[in-house]
């Protein structure tokens, strides 16, 4: 069974699926990999409901295995994708409370999501609060990683 890390940009899910296992599959990256564009460019040149019909089969493809799977932000969105996450017995959803996330992708550098940079702060709250409700019904686990090191979140998982 795959275990998949669920939450918000900046939530730590890349980082924790890299601790708990180094053959983990970044969905992001796969999905990047298989459009041959950004998700960006991919979204611009063929629309959202293109991308998530993709993102659909490469999650469903994804949760027969036993994997450690590192999720986009938005794989909630999607009605049908959320089915498919509640079929799953083991979805973690790594929660923070919204200042420490917009305090991390502000710091990001190194990872400026499109996200961030074509949203208001407010518009992002309201993002978040909307996703919050759906990462939460599709989570077996839930855990505050708001105070925690990726070392604490690790010790709360195993």
């Amino acid at each position: 069974m795959a275990k998949v890390l669920l939450g918000f940009m900046g939530s730590g899910k890349t980082t924790i699926a890299r601790k708990l296992d180094s053959d983990f599959v970044d969905m992001d990256a796969l999905l990047k990999e298989r459009l041959g564009m950004s998700i960006a460019r991919f979204f611009e040149e063929n629309g959202e409901a293109a991308f998530r019909q993709l993102e659909e089969e490469v999650l469903a493809e994804l949760l027969k295995t036993d994997q450690v799977i590192s999720t986009g932000g938005g794989i909630v969105i999607s009605p049908r994708n959320r089915v498919l996450l509640k079929k799953n017995p083991d979805n973690i959803y790594l929660k923070a409370d919204f200042e420490t996330l917009y305090q991390r992708i502000s710091a990001d550098k190194g990872n400026q999501r499109p996200l961030f940079l074509n949203n208001s702060k407010e518009d992002l709250a309201a993002i978040f609060n909307q996703r919050q409700a759906w990462y939460e019904e599709v989570a077996s686990q839930i855990v505050d990683v708001s105070r925690l090191s990726p070392e604490e979140i690790i010790e709360e998982l195993t």
